[in-house]
């Protein structure tokens, strides 16, 4: 699960760009950027589903539409391949300022061109992606060869990409020139990763092909087999997010917290310990079993786990189908599974001391049981272990640990 939030920040002309930016349930172990296609934008099916899916994986990733693209104010026809790299690097200090500086830069087809750029004047970058990128800036001008004599005398025109009307004015024609993306993959700093497509119509494995042989190691490649350019196929595109995360793991991400030692088993007994990942996030054992605990964002914290009171509801819920299946069991009673919801509430005394809990419990059974069955099942439940613990006065003893 992850969650997405709408952010923006100045670009590179002055213009506010509209951003999303995704976010893991927990605190991130990286934060990355991805960079659109050039005719598509940050709501495209391979930015949304490659974003969400390394949210999934425990990296928060900034996406956001270009100058003049999708909901980012500004004129298309004012930008050039310099402006998008521009671009990226403001939405670099956006993160930087606001949540973390980026360690990880995903880029599509042109995007991919302009991370490769952008990595220089990124200096946390520590991993690159690029998905079904060019091998040169100026491959995108196949996309409207036909109008590249018009730019060139009329200084402008209009062409149709993907079903939508640009202005391409002849600075940026004149602007992707001046990239050599072989000379600047050779001088990359960073480790490399290249998805590409064997099958990629619109930007062919040449291009992959050229990028891989001028980079310098560390580099890898992804074979994205069947998918077309833009990764329409939600399968191909969770399948490149789960390698690029794997991938991005050795080189972007802080490592994952160390699992804590087991808590002693001869007496019930847990330990919580901070993790340092957020602000309330923690880790969890109970004898062998390890999990995480945390708070919900609008209590300041990240999601990473349930909260206590909710551990203290599964508590109940837990002993009461255990004890239920037990009585079952014993009876050789066909019940079917048994489930336990439990709602917790509280309501607001005029002191602290005079606050009251409530724990609703709802038990449901798979077979269908007569009155009589139901009645002794629900007086079994209230005879559940942790039912009595937190009806009777219980006893908290603290003291400093060793």
């Amino acid at each position: 699960m992850s969650v997405s939030k709408k952010v923006s920040f100045e670009g590179a002309l002055g213009e506010t760009l509209a951003a999303r930016l995704d976010l893991p349930l927990g605190p991130p172990r990286a934060y990355a950027i991805f960079a659109h296609c050039f005719s598509c934008s940050k709501n495209a099916l391979a930015a949304s589903r490659i974003s969400r899916a390394l949210a999934e994986d425990g990296i928060a990733v900034l996406r956001f539409d270009f100058t003049g693209i999708g909901e980012s104010d500004g004129d298309f026809a004012n930008t050039n391949f310099s402006s998008n790299v521009e671009d990226l690097i403001k939405a670099a200090d956006f993160l930087r300022e606001e949540y973390a500086a980026p360690t990880l830069l995903v880029g599509h087809s042109l995007g991919g061109a302009a991370v490769l750029v952008a990595a220089g004047s990124i200096p946390e970058t520590k991993a690159v992606v690029t998905i079904g990128a060019p091998g040169d800036a100026e491959h995108v001008t196949s996309q409207f060869a036909e109008h590249i004599e018009t730019i060139e005398t009329e200084g402008e025109a209009e062409v149709d990409l993907a079903g939508r009307p640009f202005r391409i004015r002849k600075q940026f024609l004149d602007d992707i020139e001046g990239h050599t993306l072989t000379d600047i993959v050779a001088g990359l700093d960073a480790p490399l990763l290249i998805a590409h497509s064997p099958v990629d119509e619109i930007v062919g494995i040449d291009n992959a092909t050229k990028l891989f042989v001028n980079a310098r190691h560390p580099k890898s490649f992804l074979s994205l087999d069947g998918a077309d350019h833009l990764l329409s196929d939600e399968a191909d595109a969770e399948h490149a997010a789960r390698v690029i995360a794997a991938w991005a793991e050795r080189y972007a991400l802080t490592p994952p917290p160390p699992e804590p030692a087991a808590a002693p088993r001869s007496k019930a007994s847990a330990v919580v310990k901070e993790t340092g990942l957020g602000t309330y996030h923690a880790q969890a054992s109970t004898g062998p079993h390890h999990f995480f605990v945390d708070e919900p964002r609008e209590m300041g914290g990240d999601e990473g786990g349930p909260n206590p009171y909710d551990l203290l509801s599964a508590a109940l819920a837990a002993c009461t189908t255990i004890t239920l299946r037990m009585y079952a069991n014993r009876k050789d009673w066909d019940v079917g599974l048994i489930s336990t919801q439990v709602i917790h509430s509280r309501e607001k005394g005029a002191k602290p001391t005079e606050a009251a809990d409530t724990f609703d419990r709802l038990v449901r059974t798979d077979k269908a049981l007569d009155e009589t069955e139901w009645d002794k099942l629900l007086e079994i439940a209230n005879k559940c272990p942790v039912h009595r613990t937190l009806e009777r006065e219980t006893t908290i003893r603290t003291c400093k640990g060793e």
